[in-house]
């Protein structure tokens, strides 16, 4: 079944959502093609969640060179706001799956090999995420605060892959995402970190 996938991404990441766009994906793109004609951040953000997030139902938060907390609000205040409105779970708003996408260049800063854990003595992944490599809205998600020594799968509201692996096998990512929204992790989700 097709879903509507809403596209998060930096300028400088826009030819990874063009090629998204390309792609033989079963989806339906409601994603912003179009600069909104607007110098009002209010009104802007207004529209996109009216015309483009209301309905959708998996938000792709393409995570590139420039996706970090650590450049600030006015830098981000976009994709801040993006998820935060796919966060958001109300009435006429249903909260949408997310799936971070991590670019290629951004591999080797974000998945950093393997560590043995001082706390269980078993063997789990490094992957960095947090304010030098995304937002908050993605980080804080995907890392939801719990008491274990690691984070599982189903520690997570938020799904994570890298690019190469995505483009293989895009709907299986974007189903992913879209059984988070079900799945009892949600009602950990923040949406304003």
């Amino acid at each position: 079944m097709a879903r509507k996938c809403f596209i998060s991404f930096k300028t400088e990441d826009a030819s990874y959502k063009e090629a998204i766009q390309s792609m033989d994906i079963d989806m339906i793109d409601k994603s912003l093609d179009e600069a909104i004609d607007s110098d009002d951040e209010d009104y802007i953000m207004q529209k996109i969640r009216e015309d483009y997030l209301s309905d959708s139902t998996v938000t792709i938060h393409l995570i590139g060179g420039k996706s970090a907390e650590h450049f600030g609000y006015e830098e981000q205040k976009y994709i801040k706001r993006e998820l935060q409105a796919s966060l958001y779970d109300g009435e006429n708003n249903p909260r949408s799956g997310i799936l971070g996408v991590v670019l290629p260049h951004m591999c080797n800063e974000i998945y950093r090999g393997s560590i043995t854990c001082a706390t269980c003595g078993g063997v789990h992944n490094c992957v960095k995420i947090g304010d030098e490599t995304t937002v908050k809205e993605f980080s804080h998600n995907y890392y939801i605060p719990h008491e274990k020594c690691a984070h599982a799968d189903e520690d997570r509201y938020c799904i994570l892959v890298k690019w190469d692996d995505f483009v293989l096998d895009p709907n299986k990512y974007i189903e992913e995402a879209f059984s988070k929204r079900e799945h009892s992790i949600s009602n950990k989700v923040t949406v304003y970190p």
